[in-house]
Order: C-alpha cells, then sequence, then structure tokens
C-alpha cells in the first residue's frame, strides 16, 4: 500500500513539475527589432474624403427596391474629385452588383498582385434613434458621426488616401495592387464575386489580401493589459437553419396535449442543452499561443497546459458564452418564431429559425447532421434556408502575413495576434483563390465605437481616421 501511495505522489508531483516548467517557459517571443519610419501625407485631405463619402446614403437593403440608385452613383462620381492621383494613374472597371476595380499597375513584372478590399454600402438606420445626424458627417470634438465611418467607408478613405499620397510623392509598388470595393456586402451581395471571377479567369494570382475584420483593442484576452491588433486569418461559415412543425390547427381550447409551438421550444431547449463540441482550430491555437504568453499566471497555465486544462477551458466558454466561446465551437442563437396570426387559434404550422455560425471543423451538412440527432424528433422538419461552409485558414508563415503585422504594430504600437473572425465579410470569396487573405479593419476602438457598428451613432474619432492611411502607406511601401 506504501508504494502506492509513493507512485501516487511521485506522480502528481512530476505532474506538477511538467505544468509549472511548461508556465514558466510560456512567455512572448522575442520579436526581432526593426525602425519605425514616419509617414508623411495629407491628414485634412484624408479627413475630408472621409466626410463626402459618409455624406452620400449607401443603404443597401435585402429588397433592392428600397435602395437609393442615386446615392451610390454619387458615391462613385465622387472618387475623381476626392483621389485625383489615383483615378488618374490606375485603371478602373465597373463589375455587376456595383463591383468597383482599380488596378494600380507595378513597376516589375511579378507572378502576384495584391488586393486591399473595402465596402461602400452601409446597413439602414432607426433615424429617431440617433442623436447627431446619420449623414451630415458632423465633427464635433475630434469625432466624426455618420453611419458608415467605421463600416467600412473609413477603410475605403484609408486605402485610396494612401495609394493618392504615395502618388503624389512619385511611389509606385513592385507589383499589380487591386483596390476592389463592393457595394452590396451588407446583403450578401454579388460584386465581391464577381471581382474575384475576374482574378480567377484572367489567371491573376494574388499575394495577399486585406479586408475589414479585427481591430485594435484594449481588454481583448483574459489577463492582457496591452493593446492587441486582432488579425482574421480565417472566418466561420454562416447558416440559417429553419426548424418547422406542422399539425392540423384548430381551437385553442381543446389542444392536443403537444401543440406545434411546443415541439419547436423543446427541440430550442434541447439545441442550447446541447452545444456543438469544442474544436480549438489553428487560427484560435495561434491565438492563444500569442496572447496566452502574455496573460496572467492562471491564465498562462491554462494555455500553456491545453492538453490537460482544454477541458476546464471549455467549461469556461460554455458557461460564459460571448466571444470566447463563439471562438471554439460552432454557436447557434435562435432569432425568429413564427406560429398563429390569432392568440387563440393553433398554427397548422409553426417554425423557429436559428442563425449559426459554423467552426472551421465543422461544414452545413455535418452541422444539420448534429442538429438532427440532439433533435431527435421526426416531428420537427430541418431546412438550410441559407448555407455557407467556413473559409479556409490563411498562412502566418508568408511574407504578407509579416506586411500586415508589422503594419499593424507600427501604426499603433500594439501586440498583434491571429484570430478567428467570427462575422462574415467578403474576404471570405477569396478561399478558392487565395490562402493568403486577412482580415483587419485599420482602425483602433473602443467599446462605445464597436458597439455603435450597425448601431445608433456610428462614430470614429479623427486619430483613428488618420492611423488608417497610416496604416495602408505601410502596407503599399512593401507591395
Amino acid at each position: 500500500m506504501e508504494y502506492v501511495l509513493y507512485a501516487v505522489l511521485a506522480l502528481v508531483v512530476i505532474f506538477l513539475a511538467v505544468v509549472l516548467i511548461r508556465t514558466a517557459m510560456f512567455v512572448p517571443k522575442k520579436e526581432e527589432e526593426r525602425k519605425i519610419e514616419k509617414v508623411e501625407f495629407d491628414a485634412d485631405a484624408a479627413i475630408l474624403a472621409l466626410q463626402e463619402l459618409v455624406r452620400c446614403k449607401t443603404v443597401s437593403f435585402y429588397d433592392h427596391s428600397k435602395e437609393d440608385d442615386a446615392e451610390f452613383e454619387k458615391l462613385i462620381s465622387l472618387l475623381p474629385k476626392l483621389y485625383p492621383n489615383v483615378v488618374k494613374t490606375c485603371e478602373f472597371q465597373r463589375f455587376p452588383d456595383r463591383g468597383l476595380l482599380f488596378k494600380w499597375k507595378g513597376t516589375e513584372e511579378t507572378k502576384e498582385a495584391a488586393v486591399l478590399m473595402a465596402h461602400y454600402d452601409v446597413v439602414p438606420i432607426e433615424e429617431s434613434l440617433w442623436t447627431k445626424p446619420a449623414f451630415d458627417a458632423l465633427i464635433e470634438d475630434g469625432i466624426l458621426w455618420g453611419r458608415g465611418t467605421l463600416d467600412t467607408k473609413n477603410t475605403l478613405n484609408g486605402i485610396l488616401s494612401a495609394a493618392e499620397n504615395l502618388i503624389k510623392q512619385g511611389f509606385a509598388p513592385k507589383q499589380d495592387v487591386y483596390f476592389a470595393f463592393s457595394g452590396g456586402e451588407e446583403v450578401s451581395g454579388k460584386g465581391a464575386i464577381h471581382i474575384v471571377d475576374y482574378f480567377h479567369e484572367n489567371g491573376i494570382k494574388l499575394s495577399m489580401v486585406v479586408d475589414e475584420g479585427g481591430a485594435v483593442c484594449d481588454k481583448i484576452f483574459p489577463g492582457v493589459k496591452e493593446s492587441v491588433g486582432m488579425v482574421g486569418i480565417a472566418e466561420k461559415g454562416l447558416m440559417n437553419l429553419e426548424l418547422s412543425v406542422s399539425s392540423n390547427g384548430g381551437h385553442a381550447s381543446s389542444p392536443a396535449p403537444h401543440t406545434p409551438v411546443g415541439i419547436l421550444s423543446a427541440a430550442c431547449v434541447k439545441m442550447e442543452n446541447h452545444p456543438f463540441k469544442k474544436h480549438f482550430t489553428k487560427p484560435v491555437l495561434a491565438m492563444f499561443d500569442t496572447l496566452g504568453r502574455r496573460s496572467t499566471f492562471v491564465y498562462r497555465m491554462i494555455f500553456a497546459n491545453l492538453w490537460c486544462f482544454g477541458g476546464l477551458l471549455d467549461g469556461i466558454c460554455k458557461k460564459s458564452g460571448g466571444e470566447l466561446n463563439a471562438l471554439v465551437r460552432t454557436t447557434e442563437a435562435f432569432t425568429q418564431a413564427f406560429g398563429s396570426k390569432a392568440p387563440n387559434v393553433i398554427p397548422p404550422t409553426a417554425s423557429m429559425v436559428v442563425n449559426m455560425r459554423l467552426n472551421p471543423e465543422d461544414t452545413v451538412d455535418s452541422a444539420v447532421e448534429y442538429v438532427t440527432k440532439v433533435v431527435g424528433d421526426e416531428r420537427v422538419k430541418i431546412r438550410v434556408m441559407e448555407g455557407e461552409n467556413p473559409s479556409p485558414v490563411s498562412r502566418l508563415d508568408v511574407p504578407s502575413w509579416s506586411i500586415v503585422k508589422n503594419a499593424v504594430a507600427d501604426t499603433w504600437g500594439c501586440v498583434v495576434s491571429p484570430y478567428l473572425m467570427v462575422q462574415c465579410s467578403d474576404s471570405r470569396h477569396y478561399g478558392p483563390i487565395s490562402d493568403k487573405v486577412y482580415r483587419f479593419s485599420a482602425a483602433d476602438m473602443t467599446v462605445d465605437e464597436r458597439h455603435s457598428i450597425h448601431g445608433n451613432d456610428e462614430h470614429i474619432r479623427l486619430e483613428t481616421v488618420r492611423r488608417a492611411v497610416e496604416f495602408f502607406i505601410r502596407v503599399l511601401k512593401e507591395c
């Protein structure tokens, strides 16, 4: 018996030693020291240009009859005025569904080209809930107010203002650079798809694609005090799933033991109580490896030893929900429910819609299979309304990643980390033709600013407008 106790004690000591040694070694990796060059450009012109873009009411709707085509054309017609050097120097093409493509010819014959992306459509507003006019582009106390300031006219302006200033200074990139803009990203428009098809049909290989995505944020990761620039190297898939139950209907005074709404409610509870399995995918592990090293001791111990604490982390994610949970599994959010048109009538058909964001390890087919198994009720019919698989994961072992990473670090003086983007963007369409797609919105955002995206009183600090131009100048100088 004594030998058994000693053996158990020895194993415990070895276990603790392994955990503590791994934790002690789990510290930030040494970064190569680089000289940060100062960037010169006309910041006032960039701010004025963004104001002009925001004043264009380029609101997109799934019902296109509600859109004002004149406002979209107004924005396009402003580009020669706002960015004259870009328009004079670059080839310009228009594609169906409001796709715009500029080509800045490189000085050398290279095998690959770079793409910088943004979209110029915006989501609708509830005017009565705004305290500032949504399309006046009002500037007060160093803040520019208006729909699209962050999502993503600031990005479009940052790209074109950077090129405008570089052309004026006599710079030209070595490789071809494309500026690709969509006017229907918010409604899953096909403008970006047409541009990708053009690249594919013309055999244009891409060295780098940069689109909207992460930002520079504070308190973004447990235990990390520094500001972090989050750059998405993949994005989750999207699926809207309809669950429906049919019945004979009838008067509510004499219901069957289980009504369609009751059956659906049970299905909803089953799904919420049996979340998808966790997957620590490549983007998430890269983020844990970068930021976990900078966290407090307890978190460092967890992230350095996922082999034994992965279950603990999974439990924390399940209970807390939110962004951390969304990073490690496919999520399910019930967003709509439909039933009877009258309070005293049992509906012939009732349905619920669940919005799902697919982890890179899952697919539309595997997610449907899992939901069907969890619900386990043949009365519940499951239909895919819309489904798109997760994007491929982009590479971190290539020069293009270093270009983006260094430009973020040099512009904001922050830590830079890969991550998994839980939202969708036009860049997902580039997956079939490039494994070097990086998602970063060229902005440092406060919590308040992040909440204003797609919300009320969207706004951006003028300093953020300037930094966006600086960031893209740094990127373009390496192209």
